[in-house]
């Protein structure tokens, strides 16, 4: 439900009615004054906004696009045409309450119109009816509205016949952020390491020589039989193992950019134009 401290969402904004369909854009909102909460809004229409009409917002809910109201489109079309001059005269919503099969109203009596005029409200008795609150009839919102909007319409009776039509554009840029860390260490792990080493040892030969006349002499030394002894001593090479630390190679970390292309995907809102009411095949 809407109230008067959301009654700024409401004005410049998108109108849908109850099957999500768009009717125009709020222009001004009507209080009544009994209850003090919104009665009606007048939702402008037609090729270039011109025409307004009111639709009861007692009952509507608003949403991201704007407000949606529990009637349809074609009952917008057909409303009663009453002038929206900033008073509703008993008459004229009682008109609007049978047409819209609203009954006779929440509210009646002398009603107060609230002026939203720069942040603030100023009220004031115009008579009795429904009381407005929202922007002045010279014209429609400029500048930036609630959504964020730049830009403005320029339509009305004090401006030309053009309508702006804006819409938003995706701007896609990049910023660096941390998305990991790599580090470098060292660790010791132990494997074994087989290696072939040449070796040599003596061996004992038996060389035997007959006598002869230059080593009679040798032969004949000593007692003729006797027991004796001789001794060789045998070596052998065995393999000797040392290890020794040394340096093989220098290792460090670097980093290098790598180019990629990565898809963004979002939604953007762009304005429309509708023409109604006119005649689009006529030939001239």
């Amino acid at each position: 439900m809407i109230g008067t401290d959301t009654i700024s969402r409401v004005i410049g904004h998108d109108v849908y009615d109850e099957s999500g369909e768009k009717i125009g854009s709020a222009a001004e909102v009507y209080l009544d004054d009994e209850t003090g909460q919104p009665e009606w809004v007048t939702v402008r229409t037609g090729l270039f906004g011109t025409k307004e009409s009111f639709v009861p917002i007692r009952n509507a809910d608003l949403t991201d696009d704007g407000v949606r109201v529990p009637v349809s489109k074609t009952q917008v079309k057909d409303a009663p045409k009453i002038d929206a001059d900033g008073h509703l005269s008993p008459e004229e919503e009682q008109e609007l309450y049978r047409y819209y099969g609203m009954g006779t109203g929440m509210g009646a009596g002398m009603q107060t119109p609230v002026m939203q005029t720069t942040g603030r409200e100023t009220t004031g008795t115009e008579g009795t009816g429904t009381g407005r609150t929202g922007t002045e009839r010279t014209g429609m919102q400029t500048g930036t509205d609630a959504r964020g909007t730049v830009g403005h319409d320029t339509s009305g009776p004090t401006t030309d016949d053009a309508m702006t039509v804006s819409e938003e554009r995706l701007n896609v840029d990049t910023r660096s952020e941390e998305v990991g860390r790599a580090r470098l260490r060292k660790y010791v792990v132990t494997e074994n390491v087989t290696e072939t080493v040449p070796v040599s040892r003596e061996e004992v030969r038996v060389e035997r020589e007959p006598i002869t006349d230059a080593n009679i002499g040798n032969a004949m030394d000593g007692p003729a039989i006797s027991e004796e002894e001789h001794e060789v001593t045998l070596h052998a090479e065995r393999p000797v193992v040392d290890k020794e630390a040394v340096p093989v190679e220098r290792v460090r970390l670097d980093k290098t950019t790598v180019a990629d292309e990565v898809q963004v995907s979002e939604s953007v809102r762009k304005e429309g134009i509708e023409v109604d009411g006119a005649d689009t095949d006529r030939r001239g």
